[in-house]
């Protein structure tokens, strides 16, 4: 839940196409609630899943069983550069470390294709905020949408 005396805490810029329930660009409470999983100290997801680089859908994707629970979608821009969409869990699945875990392989997999990131997703700069050894990985001249504000 959020704490009201951090009030900017969850104080994003979005692009306008961005879609939020009341057209001001506040986010939804899923949103608060995926800032927050990637914010807090989970050291390890609480459910084993099988992360998935479905290059020709373009999305990184936690998979249990036949069942995809979470997902980070992207496109490609150009031959060195992803552009990260929307960092999405299904509602059982939330706050459980699904989200950290899966923006941390999928980020591990960018780097280990030598490319860099557009951020669009806020949850995706919380969890390079929160964890800054992946900053490099975002594309001076392309970073994405602005950072959340603290």
């Amino acid at each position: 839940m959020t704490d009201p005396t951090e009030p900017a805490r969850h104080a994003f810029e979005y692009p306008d196409e961005a879609g939020h329930p009341d057209d001001k660009g506040t986010p939804s409470q899923d949103l608060i609630d995926l800032v927050d999983e990637v914010t807090d100290d989970l050291h390890a997801p609480a459910v084993d899943f099988a992360f998935v680089n479905d290059e020709k859908a373009g999305i990184y994707g936690a998979v249990v069983g036949d069942r995809e629970i979470a997902g980070l979608p992207y496109h490609v821009a150009g031959d060195d550069r992803l552009v990260l969409l929307a960092t999405s869990v299904f509602p059982e699945f939330r706050k459980q470390g699904i989200a950290t875990e899966l923006i941390r392989r999928a980020l591990d997999d960018v780097r280990a294709q030598g490319k860099t990131v557009t951020v669009m997703c806020p949850i995706v700069h919380a969890f390079i905020e929160r964890n800054p050894e992946y900053a490099d990985l975002i594309d001076l001249k392309h970073p994405g949408v602005p950072r959340a504000h603290r």
